[in-house]
């Protein structure tokens, strides 16, 4: 029944996000806009590029959802709905997603196209980047509840959020979050009026389909956890646990769904530099702050 419910939830999150996304670029909110979309491609035909690595073509949309629902089954939505809570829950989020950088180079290399394959080292450019601005926030996240269990986290956040206790650490998470989800601004795999699609331009009917749900999954789970690591998960006065969570996560999602396009593309260059020249320095100094104020305040 737990299993159910956080697919369901997923499933939910990523369809809302669609008639969002539908509605910030046409200016017409449609709901049924998504499920439009998603029916015309499996009606038609998929394409397979002449040449292509197909066990590495055929793998990566799919890995990309696999990676998406993993991360999320150690996500609690209430205090009891959760689909594992592992001792090592926290780190098991980072480890899950570091296999969309292996999803997105398979989509990159497989379809043996220019784009495609431009776009995929891209992310890797990216994942060098952000990768210690996922990890670092997450340690002084678990240094604060003396615990790697998502469900600890979230109970040490019941008298104060730790988007108050650490906001360095929510700005440096939430950045790196949507690096790792390849929005806007930060999505050089795609970069559509660049790369032509990147990762997504070999991809046709279903299996753009798939692709195309993982992405919005992905961003849900990120979403997620930002809900679990920093605003307090499930805690909320009068509603059910569940709806709190759901509620935080959502916001969170559109959030990063709507402010990428008003910002410039940044180029894998510049992200690299300022992740390692100014993020690192901040994620640590972030940690020592979190430190001090674990000793000074009872």
């Amino acid at each position: 029944m737990t299993i159910l419910m956080v697919l369901l939830a997923l499933l939910g999150g990523a369809y809302l996000l669609a008639v969002l996304e539908t509605w910030s670029m046409t200016g017409r909110l449609r709901p049924a806009a998504p499920l439009h979309a998603g029916l015309a491609l499996l009606g038609r035909e998929s394409v397979v590029p002449r040449t292509p690595d197909r066990i590495f073509y055929e793998t990566a949309p799919v890995l990309l959802l696999i990676v998406a629902v993993l991360a999320a089954a150690v996500l609690p939505l209430g205090p009891d709905l959760i689909i594992a809570d592992l001792a090592t829950g926290a780190l098991f989020v980072n480890a899950a997603l570091a296999y969309v950088l292996v999803a997105l180079i398979m989509a990159g290399w497989g379809p043996n196209g220019a784009y495609a394959m431009i776009g995929g080292w891209r992310f890797l450019g990216q994942l060098i980047a952000y990768a210690m601005l996922i990890v670092m926030p997450i340690t002084a996240v678990a240094m604060r509840a003396e615990s790697l269990l998502n469900t600890a986290i979230v109970a040490s956040q019941a008298g104060l959020w730790n988007i108050v206790y650490q906001p360095l650490g929510f700005v440096l998470f939430v950045i790196a979050a949507m690096a790792l989800a390849f929005r806007a601004p930060f999505d050089l795999p795609t970069a559509a009026g660049v790369l032509a699609g990147g990762v997504d331009a070999e991809y046709t009917g279903v299996r753009l389909a798939v692709l195309r749900l993982a992405r919005l999954l992905l961003v849900v789970t990120l979403a997620a956890a930002t809900t679990v690591f920093y605003l307090g998960g499930w805690h909320g006065p009068w509603l059910p646990p569940w709806v709190w969570s759901l509620g935080k996560t959502l916001a969170v999602a559109a959030a990063m769904l709507l402010a990428g396009p008003y910002l410039p593309r940044i180029r894998e260059a510049d992200l690299l530099s300022w992740c390692w020249k100014l993020g690192i320095p901040l994620a640590l100094l972030n940690i020592f702050v979190v430190g001090l104020l674990i000793l000074v305040v009872p």
